[in-house]
């Protein structure tokens, strides 16, 4: 117990004693080492300050010569940025520059802020201020501008883009605004008919991805033939049912310019721009005879025919006739059997009266009609080619099939279109 108070009372204080001379000393021993003098250039707004001096803080130096630093004024020694208020190494000679500061105003799309910075450049400033610049942002002046006086600086961070071309596909950052001027930057300019999805002159580019479309077009020129028409006339110079070839007919020549679209390659359109005629066509003219000449049926026959027709014949009696009984009634009111033919009755006003003559069957007249529609849907004959040979009941023969009808003189004032 004895031995506690001792220590309390006595060795315990002797040693906070002990600890507080010996600081002392120490203390005493360097204030009585010798300093160094050292000549001292200071750099200020222009202003030169020349002494000698022992102290070696920069801090100390610049107010025993009325200089007032500022929190964000720098200072260098022998040209270095040293902190201001450390000693500075010993030296027989020290020049001190004072780099104040200026204001900075800093644009962005986020807004604008003034601070005060004493940096070298643009980029150390903005750097300072917090701002990561990274390639392809925004920064005008340019990051490596000098600091002279007080700037606005205008940065705008870049954006992260995948530019599409073709099958290929490239990373790229810009704080470019518009579409366009982003693919410009890249070095993928559109150029021509080139498209690019968004359009160029877009501002959003909602997921990121600028996809582009190069376009190529070209003309290609043919010539495509015109195909001449046919002008028929009529001639009495020439025998009815010959013709002549009065004028021969030209085709005519056309030059058609078509453009041509590629889309990364690849044809997607063409479009007919121009048809110029280099060549008319020209008509040909065919004269058709109306001539009525005479010729004899020939062999022993002494009929003259104005006409000769192939036509496709089929056969009937009164009562093999179509009409489910026995009818001896004709559209021209004479008896119907031999002698009387029949024809479609679309056709009949313009042939009824006259006389014919089939090889085979001889001189007929014509007098009745018939179901020519049904000969043209069953067999695909037209109905003006077709003519019903009519026989006496009981004697009626088999002589379905094409025959050569001639028409017999005399001929009529007008011909018939069909027989022309």
């Amino acid at each position: 117990m004895l031995a506690m108070k001792l220590m309390e009372w006595f060795i315990i204080p002797f040693m906070k004693t002990f600890r507080w001379l010996a600081l002392s000393l120490i203390f005493l021993l360097i204030s009585c080492q010798p300093k160094t003098t050292s000549s001292i250039t200071i750099i200020n707004d222009g202003q030169v300050y020349s002494f000698t001096s022992t102290e070696r803080v920069p801090l100390i130096l610049l107010t025993q010569n009325g200089i007032v630093p500022t929190p964000k004024d720098r200072v260098l020694f022998n040209g270095i940025v040293v902190p201001i208020n450390q000693p500075l190494p010993t030296a027989n000679f020290y020049q001190l520059q004072l780099r104040r500061a200026v204001t900075i105003n800093i644009i962005t799309p986020q807004g604008q802020q003034s601070i005060q910075s004493s940096a070298f450049t643009v980029g150390q400033v903005l750097s300072e201020a917090g701002y990561l610049i990274n390639l392809g942002d925004l920064v005008d002046p340019p990051a490596d501008t000098p600091i002279k006086q007080s700037i606005t600086i205008t940065y705008t961070q870049s954006r992260g883009f995948v530019i599409s071309v073709g099958d290929n596909k490239f990373n790229f950052r810009s704080a470019a605004e518009t579409v366009g001027e982003i693919l410009a930057e890249a070095g993928i300019p559109l150029m021509g008919a080139d498209t690019s999805s968004p359009l160029e002159t877009e501002h959003d580019v909602p997921d990121g991805i600028i996809r582009v479309v190069r376009v190529f077009e070209t003309t290609t020129v043919e010539v495509k033939s015109i195909p001449f028409t046919t002008k028929k006339i009529q001639s009495v110079d020439i025998p009815l049912g010959q013709e002549s070839t009065i004028q021969p007919g030209i085709d005519g020549l056309a030059m058609i310019r078509t453009r041509i679209r590629y889309e990364d390659g690849k044809e997607v359109s063409r479009t007919p721009e121009s048809e110029t005629m280099t060549r008319e066509p020209q008509e040909r003219i065919v004269a058709s005879g109306e001539q009525i000449v005479l010729s004899p049926v020939g062999g022993s026959i002494p009929y003259d025919y104005w006409r000769a027709v192939e036509m496709y014949a089929t056969v009937y009696s009164p009562c093999a006739s179509g009409t489910g009984g026995c009818s001896y009634g004709t559209a021209s009111g004479a008896r119907a059997g031999q002698g009387i033919v029949a024809v479609d009755y679309s056709i009949f006003s313009y042939l009824a009266g006259m006389r014919v003559y089939i090889p085979g069957y001889g001189v007929a007249t014509i007098g009745d009609t018939g179901g020519g529609p049904i000969i043209e849907s069953a067999l695909g004959v037209p109905r003006t080619k077709w003519i019903d040979l009519g026989f006496n009941e009981g004697e009626m023969r088999n002589m379905n099939g094409w025959v050569t009808v001639y028409f017999l003189a005399p001929a009529p004032a007008e011909i018939p279109y069909f027989l022309k």
